[in-house]
């Protein structure tokens, strides 16, 4: 290491414009990353923030929730083993509303749920809702910014049901849209309503009752044990029990969108790796006489070798703590709307990554010393 610091020390515009190329390299993987998770998080926060862990589906709806519909025959037998506090349905449509008092049109995701049970969303600012009371929603916060207040009355486009903000949640998402609580009996009378007068332009599971009456829901939440969840897919052939990573998946743009993303990440590290040993090896090329000498005053390769490696280290380590400083302030000064997240798991793996990428280029620099000829660099030395 000493050979590594004096020689970073007598050369220090060729290594601080090199340092200066891997914090640029950095902080776009960094940023990159954190754009990634702004957006998955703003795609299925809903889902994410929910304590269940598997949730009952259609076999045939390919894990979408909005292809599912279940009855209250599946709901009964998963209660039957789960028991009736760790099972509950939940019915997802998408939709249009308006608000009477502000100028808003916005797409959003209903979720009908029981309010006393272990779906019910922690309301931030407001009051929640019970399900005795028919008209009364509780919305994420996103629609706050769009002009809709506490008491602010909003409408389903197809439907025409309107519903009282009485609170707001946090972080409440669902394919990129806002998701609006509402409870079990305005569920009933939205999709009866829509069966009788045939107008909605959902394109969502079909609004048809069941044999009791009332109006399916899309899945059944849960919070089992991985032995009850094989349980309770055992019992019906027409459902399935996915995960909730399984179900995160199955989101509505949520895969293509994360693959693309870390596509892009993933070459951003391939690119940092060839750059900085490109870089790295065309100096070691020009050092070429001096490890010669070296070798030929006894200098162990073990010793050049870490040489080349801890200046990589000192460069990758520092441009990646400048990186990570500059990334927290511009993630301080952007917008509220624009989706960024980077939480400390994520910087951490981010980092030793672009780390582990950045040592394992230095490796072309490290065989191009080990072949150097001692007796034929000091030849080149002396013509």
């Amino acid at each position: 290491m000493f050979l590594a610091l004096r020689e970073m020390r007598h050369s220090k515009a060729r290594y601080s414009l090199i340092m200066v190329i891997m914090l640029l390299v950095s902080f776009l993987v960094l940023f990159v990353t954190g754009l990634a998770r702004g957006l998955a998080y703003a795609n299925i926060s809903a889902l994410e923030n929910m304590p269940a862990n598997y949730f009952v589906v259609q076999s045939d709806a390919d894990h979408t929730f909005r292809r599912s519909q279940l009855g209250e025959s599946e709901l009964a037998a998963a209660r039957a083993v789960a028991g009736e506090a760790k099972a509950t349905p939940l019915g997802v449509q998408t939709s249009t509303i308006t608000a009477a008092d502000a100028d808003v049109k916005a797409d959003i995701t209903f979720f009908a749920i029981d309010m006393a049970g272990m779906l019910a969303p922690e309301v931030t600012e407001g009051a929640g809702i019970t399900n005795e009371v028919q008209g009364s929603a509780v919305v994420d916060s996103k629609l706050e910014e769009s002009g809709v207040t506490i008491g602010s009355t909003i409408s389903d486009q197809a439907t025409g049901m309107s519903w009282t903000v009485s609170g707001f949640v946090k972080d409440s998402s669902y394919s990129h849209t806002p998701v609006v609580y509402i409870n079990q009996l305005d569920w009933q009378a939205m999709k009866q309503g829509a069966v009788q007068g045939g107008s909605s332009d959902s394109t969502d599971s079909t609004d048809s009752t069941d044999s009791t009456g009332n109006a399916p829901y899309n899945v059944i939440a849960l919070k089992v044990s991985s032995a009850q969840a094989s349980e309770i897919a055992a019992q019906q052939q027409s459902v399935e029990v996915i995960t909730q990573k399984q179900a995160i998946s199955s989101v509505p743009g949520y895969a293509a969108e994360q693959n693309s993303l870390l596509m892009m990440i993933a070459f951003l590290f391939v690119i940092a790796a060839v750059v900085l040993a490109v870089f790295f090896y065309v100096i070691t090329i020009q050092k070429t006489s001096q490890f010669g000498i070296l070798k030929a005053m006894g200098t162990k390769m073990s010793y050049l070798a870490w040489s080349v490696v801890g200046q990589v280290l000192i460069l990758s380590v520092a441009s990646l703590a400048l990186s990570l400083l500059l990334t927290f302030g511009m993630n301080m000064g952007l917008p509220d709307t624009m989706p960024f997240q980077l939480d400390g798991q994520t910087m951490i793996l981010t980092s030793l990554l672009f780390i582990g990428m950045s040592l394992l280029g230095s490796l072309i620099s490290v065989a191009r010393v080990a072949k150097v000829d001692a007796l034929e660099a000091i030849g080149r030395t002396g013509a």
